[in-house]
């Protein structure tokens, strides 16, 4: 019989190089919302973004258009871990229609460059580009 820990360590994925699982990245396809939480001197924060907004650079990290996002990027200064929750209901889940997960990782705010750009080009709102480099991905349904 396996324990509740035993089955969460089976559905967590540790990133090797630039890879993010296939479920991941089917979920960005379609509609649904992005959580992150970050940590600050003031305790923690949470902001929302759109799944669509999210992109995958070559190296495997997300890039996240910024448009306001000041207490996050003053969270990351303090403290880079961010933990990010996405999901979407027309994914095919662990126990039927429905999935999410939860990513752990260090983030970064970029305000110049390639990834910078790459955003830009999409988004011509954004101040910066929030680059989280993922450490793990768990499927949570």
């Amino acid at each position: 019989m396996q324990t509740p820990i035993s089955a969460y360590k089976r559905l967590t994925y540790y990133r090797k190089k630039s890879m993010i699982p296939d479920k991941v990245k089917e979920i960005l396809k379609k509609d649904g919302i992005v959580a992150i939480a970050t940590l600050g001197q003031d305790g923690p924060h949470l902001v929302n973004t759109w799944n669509s907004y999210v992109r995958i650079s070559a190296d495997g990290r997300l890039l996240i258009p910024a448009g306001y996002m000041h207490r996050t990027e003053a969270n990351v200064a303090f403290n880079p871990e961010v933990l990010i929750t996405l999901g979407s209901s027309k994914v095919e889940g662990l126990r039927g229609a429905g999935t999410g997960f939860l990513i752990k990782g260090k983030a970064a705010f970029i305000t110049s460059g390639p990834d910078f750009d790459l955003l830009k080009s999409s988004f011509p709102w954004l101040r910066a580009t929030l680059a989280v480099t993922p450490e793990s991905f768990t499927q949570t349904l």
